[in-house]
């Protein structure tokens, strides 16, 4: 899995490794983080592009990310992608709580579904939510869900 910098830098690290350096240089400069991890996806024709976040949030001094890009064909219905994404940011997460947890580290997962029962994507909500509480993560959507509605947005438009 390749991870990049938002200045487009690839990270030829560990995500894991790249994320422990992270911290421990943001908490040597005395900054207090939180990270917010999300996923958002794109359909162009025939092709899904996903991007995945980790948004790291400095306490009043702005924030920085890590970055993955991923392309599917796989036909899919608009619950499907919303719990797609979902899963890649789980994943994501899953993979970096222990670490953060010894950091001291508020995680969350954002999920670019809307609350409003109006937009397609609210199809997904309740699954997303079931799914990202039960694995002990706080959850956000749409419009407190700004990794994945803005961040990841940004990578795939």
């Amino acid at each position: 899995m390749t991870w990049k910098k938002f200045s487009g830098e690839i990270i030829h690290s560990e995500i894991h490794e790249e994320v422990r350096k992270a911290i421990e240089r943001e908490y040597g400069l005395g900054n207090k983080l939180k990270v917010c991890i999300g996923t958002d996806s794109q359909v162009k024709g025939a092709v899904t592009d996903y991007a995945t976040v980790i948004v790291f949030l400095r306490e009043k001094k702005g924030a920085f990310m890590f970055i993955h890009q991923e392309r599917s064909t796989r036909k899919m219905s608009i619950k499907e992608r919303m719990l797609t994404e979902v899963q890649k940011s789980i994943e994501t997460a899953y993979s970096l709580c222990d670490l953060l947890d010894i950091y001291n580290v508020d995680l969350e997962v954002h999920a670019d579904i809307n609350t409003n029962p109006m937009f397609k994507s609210n199809q997904a909500l309740h699954e997303a939510m079931g799914y990202i509480l039960s694995m002990g993560f706080v959850f956000k959507a749409k419009p407190e869900a700004f990794a994945s509605s803005a961040c990841a947005n940004k990578m795939v438009h």
